[in-house]
C-alpha cells in the first residue's frame, strides 16, 4: 500500500514538473516576436487558385500589417485565421505559432465542379460542391463542366442554394464525384423547361437527360450506350441520345 501511495505522489509530481515546463514554454513562445512565417497549402487535387505569396499578402493585408517582428497572441491569431478563411478559394484554414515563436499558416484550397458561363465571360464564375459561386482567378483555369442557358440568360444569383436548384447540384456533383463522367461531360445546358443535356468530350451526341432526378439510373443507362454502341457502329453514328424515360434509351 505504502509502495502505490509513493509511487502515485512520484506521478503526481512528474505531471506538475511537466505541466510547468508546458506552461513556461508557453510564456517563452508568447514572448518571442516572429522571426519567420511558414505557409503550407494542401493541394490534393491538383488546384492553384491561391499560393503562399497570396497567403502571406491575406496575413499581412499587402504588407500593411507586418507579422515578422510582432508577437501575435490568441485574438491576434483568430484574427489572421479568419482572414484567410474569409477568402473564396479557401475552405479550411489554421494560423498557429511553434515553440520557436515562428508563424504557421496551414490551408486547405476549395475547390470548383463545375464553370457558369455567360455571353460575356468577364460574368463566368464557379460554383463549389456546396453551391457558392466562386470568382474566376488569373492564377488557374479549372478543368470543369461548364454550365450554360442556351439563350446564354444568367441564372439567379444563388440558384444552386434552393430546394429547386439543389438538384442541379446533385448532377453537378455526381459528375464530379465519378472520374469517367468527370472526363466525359463537358458543356452542360438548363433549357427553359428545367431539362439537362450536355455534349461530351467524345463522341458528337448531344445527351438529353431531362430532368435531374434519379441521376444514376439515367448515367448507367448511359453507359450502356457507350459500352455497346459506338464499339460496334461508331461513335459518330447517333447525334441524339435521350436517357430521360424510364427503361428507355432513343438514339437518333
Amino acid at each position: 500500500m505504502e509502495r502505490t501511495v509513493r509511487n502515485v505522489l512520484v506521478a503526481v509530481a512528474c505531471l506538475l514538473v511537466l505541466g510547468g515546463l508546458g506552461f513556461f514554454a508557453a510564456l517563452r513562445q508568447a514572448s518571442r516576436p516572429v522571426g519567420e512565417v511558414t505557409v503550407s497549402i494542401a493541394n490534393e487535387f491538383d488546384n492553384y487558385f491561391i499560393s503562399e505569396r497570396g497567403v502571406t499578402a491575406l496575413l499581412t493585408k499587402g504588407g500593411k500589417e507586418p507579422v515578422v517582428g510582432t508577437v501575435p497572441e490568441g485574438p491576434r491569431l483568430r484574427q489572421l485565421e479568419a482572414r484567410l478563411k474569409a477568402h473564396p478559394f479557401v475552405r479550411e484554414a489554421q494560423v498557429y505559432r511553434d515553440l520557436a515563436g515562428n508563424l504557421h499558416a496551414d490551408v486547405r484550397q476549395n475547390r470548383p465542379i463545375a464553370r457558369l458561363t455567360h455571353t460575356d465571360t468577364r460574368l463566368d464564375t464557379y460554383v463549389d460542391a456546396e453551391g457558392r459561386t466562386l470568382p474566376l482567378s488569373p492564377l488557374f483555369t479549372a478543368r470543369v463542366a461548364t454550365v450554360a442557358r442556351p439563350s446564354g440568360a444568367s441564372l439567379p444569383t444563388g440558384f444552386f442554394q434552393d430546394s429547386t436548384g439543389r438538384r442541379y447540384l446533385e448532377f453537378l456533383r455526381y459528375v464530379d464525384e465519378h472520374e469517367f463522367w468527370k472526363a466525359q461531360v463537358s458543356e452542360v445546358f438548363i433549357e427553359p423547361g428545367g431539362k439537362l443535356s450536355f455534349t461530351q468530350q467524345v463522341g458528337d451526341q448531344r445527351i438529353e437527360f431531362g430532368l435531374p432526378e434519379n441521376i444514376s439510373e439515367k448515367f448507367a443507362k448511359l453507359m450502356v450506350f457507350y459500352r455497346q454502341i459506338p464499339s460496334v457502329l461508331g461513335w459518330d453514328t447517333y447525334h441524339r441520345v435521350n436517357v430521360e424515360y424510364q427503361n428507355q434509351i432513343i438514339c437518333e
